[in-house]
């Protein structure tokens, strides 16, 4: 049996740092990291330099179009670690196109299929041997003031809520601490 851990956070908590790490411990060099972001302006053009330049170059890097990603990840069999649900979920948010229209009908469709595109991102995972998800927890914040803000969290929150019902290990990171909602971060054998 897999084991999937969700590792939720808030921005420069820890949370990746962790993720690598674990993906380290059970895989050594044989891992592979799925990579989210996109290049969108010259500083995440840094950004994601600066995220290549630290990981073992031993390890496999997945970089490619949001929409693949279940169908890559159900391909995978080792240790895996995304990073992250967030970004990922952005991605998808953005290339809909109902993210800001008025038609709730049409952001209640969009929002089931990107739901059930999360749901087969994780039931995908079956193969891998571990699949470590990194997320952010929105849950935490203001409440945006702008349509597109609150449905996007509302989203990243449902996906989350998922995301820790199918992982066998949920832990929050605060301070570069992990408290365990759930689980263990042993390596599940």
């Amino acid at each position: 049996m897999p084991h999937r851990v969700l590792l939720l956070g808030g921005a420069r908590s820890g949370k990746s740092r962790l993720g690598e790490t674990l993906a380290r411990s059970w895989g050594g060099d044989d891992v592979t990291y799925i990579a989210t972001a996109e290049i969108g302006d010259a500083e995440m053009a840094r950004r994601i330099e600066l995220h290549r330049s630290q990981r073992p170059s031993a390890w496999t890097t997945w970089e490619g179009a949001a929409g693949e990603l279940p169908q890559v990840v159900a391909s995978l069999d080792g240790v895996v670690l995304m990073d992250c649900l967030t970004v990922w979920l952005s991605r998808l948010f953005l290339a809909d196109g109902h993210a800001e229209g008025d038609d709730e009908a049409l952001w209640h469709e969009s929002e089931r299929r990107i739901l059930a595109a999360v749901e087969a991102l994780l039931e995908g995972a079956r193969a891998a041997r571990a699949f470590i998800v990194v997320s952010n927890e929105v849950g935490s914040g203001l409440v945006p003031t702008y349509l597109m803000g609150r449905r996007f969290r509302d989203l990243q929150g449902r996906a989350n809520q998922l995301a820790a019902a199918k992982a066998e290990t949920a832990a929050l990171v605060v301070a570069g601490l992990p408290l365990l909602l759930k689980g263990s971060l042993d390596d599940g054998r």
